[in-house]
């Protein structure tokens, strides 16, 4: 169609540069799926590299789980660790990892593919630099180990995406994700697996999971977003207080508060009171969705909260934010999102399916999550990256009509 004519009234027109774009697309989807095209691309010198890394991401994509499973057993096995004292040999190893030798070697070579050990000339392997991060940030490891849940609820895929795959593990595993019609304090969690049994034992293992996946995100979200010029943070869903430690002890001017659900905020009181905090950071369990009266306070946090709820409970957070910033405050939302530059998996990929399994939440792109703080009452909306472990997008924004566009 041409545009402007009849047949497309009410669409916006077609430029001349996307009519290009578009038939080259076309071209470019007929030549791929030629194999005769792909053969020929490999052996010309020019353009092989392409050729070659497209095949080897495809491959990637098809070998996905089974490097997965090897980094697991990788964590399972500590062969991270009980290679910092030195290089070993997979004889060394044998006995220590209750493999055969033939065993230790197969992971041992597995795991040099992956980068994560790396072959010595001596026969020996040793740490290689990938490894050497993993094996720094208990977090990612405690996120690994805990992937069998998630790997079990996206045996059926299809099913997941057509809601008839039934009660997830990673639903109980996350006691407010188990009634995504009453998010955070209005669900308890449903009995059956051990992740979840209706008590507020059943609020341990998520809150300890999150606390050490937390350790490697904090610093990575107060590089980005200083507190030098406020005077006061409030942390909603702050869970065992992670994030507010590590605040308190960046910042010591400080006034912290903390809130999150009774049985978490039970853990924070045990934890920062075990960092000599207790003084510092003050604690309150509360469900947010009852709308308490929270007090006031220049910056209103949520380290990675609101992409674990549906629109609209996150815009009901967004507006408790509203009411509870002085003059001037800031809300910050620290969490990952979908379509992150130099990370577009993480968003929509990973988080994308992780929170279908859940049940709750969704990855929201930076357009889609700043719609929603514009209708909670915000504006002057940024957005920055951190870029550790695991990339995140720091967004801050303040109520219509405060404060400077910009502030460092």
């Amino acid at each position: 169609m041409i545009a402007g004519t009849d047949d497309d009234r009410g669409s916006p027109p077609v430029l001349p540069g996307e009519r290009l774009q578009e038939a080259w697309r076309r071209l470019r989807a007929e030549k791929l799926a030629d194999r005769g095209f792909r053969r020929r691309a490999a052996a010309n010198p020019l353009i092989r590299p392409i050729a070659t890394r497209s095949a080897g991401r495809l491959f990637d994509l098809a070998a996905g789980f089974v490097y997965s499973q090897i980094l697991r057993a990788v964590i399972d096995l500590d062969l991270l660790g009980r290679l910092e004292s030195g290089p070993k040999t997979a004889d060394d190893l044998a006995g220590p990892l209750g493999l055969s030798p033939a065993a230790a070697r197969r992971l041992l070579d597995a795991a040099a593919a992956l980068d994560l050990v790396e072959a010595r000339s001596d026969g020996a392997y040793g740490i290689a630099a990938l490894g050497s991060v993993l094996q720094a940030e208990d977090g990612v490891r405690a996120m690994i180990a805990h992937h069998d849940m998630l790997y079990d609820d996206l045996r059926d895929p299809v099913a997941l995406l057509r809601g008839e795959a039934g009660e997830t593990r990673l639903s109980r595993f996350w006691p407010y994700a188990g009634d995504a019609a009453a998010p955070e304090g209005g669900a308890r969690p449903a009995s059956g697996d051990g992740e979840a049994d209706g008590t507020a034992d059943a609020y341990g293992p998520y809150s300890e999971l999150m606390a050490r996946s937390q350790s490697f995100v904090a610093d990575d979200v107060l590089d980005v977003f200083s507190f030098g010029d406020r005077n006061s943070l409030l942390d909603l869903g702050g869970g065992e207080g992670v994030f507010a430690e590590a605040a308190a002890e960046r910042w010591p001017h400080l006034e912290i508060r903390l809130v999150d659900l009774p049985e978490v905020a039970a853990r924070a009181e045990s934890r920062l009171r075990a960092a000599g905090l207790a003084g510092r950071v003050s604690v309150r369990g509360a469900d947010l969705f009852d709308a308490p009266a929270l007090g006031a306070a220049d910056v209103v946090s949520f380290v990675r909260v609101l992409h674990d709820h549906e629109d609209d409970a996150a815009l009901a957070l967004l507006r408790l934010a509203h009411r509870a910033l002085t003059p001037g405050g800031e809300v910050m939302i620290a969490e990952p999102i979908a379509g992150m530059p130099g990370a577009r998996r993480v968003g929509h990929a990973y988080f994308g399916f992780y929170l279908l399994a859940m049940g709750s939440g969704r990855a929201r792109s930076a357009v889609e999550l700043a719609d929603l703080l514009a209708r909670a009452g915000f504006w002057n909306v940024r957005t920055r990256y951190a870029r550790g472990a695991l990339p995140l997008a720091v967004t801050t924004a303040r109520r219509r009509g405060e404060g400077p566009i910009w502030r460092l």
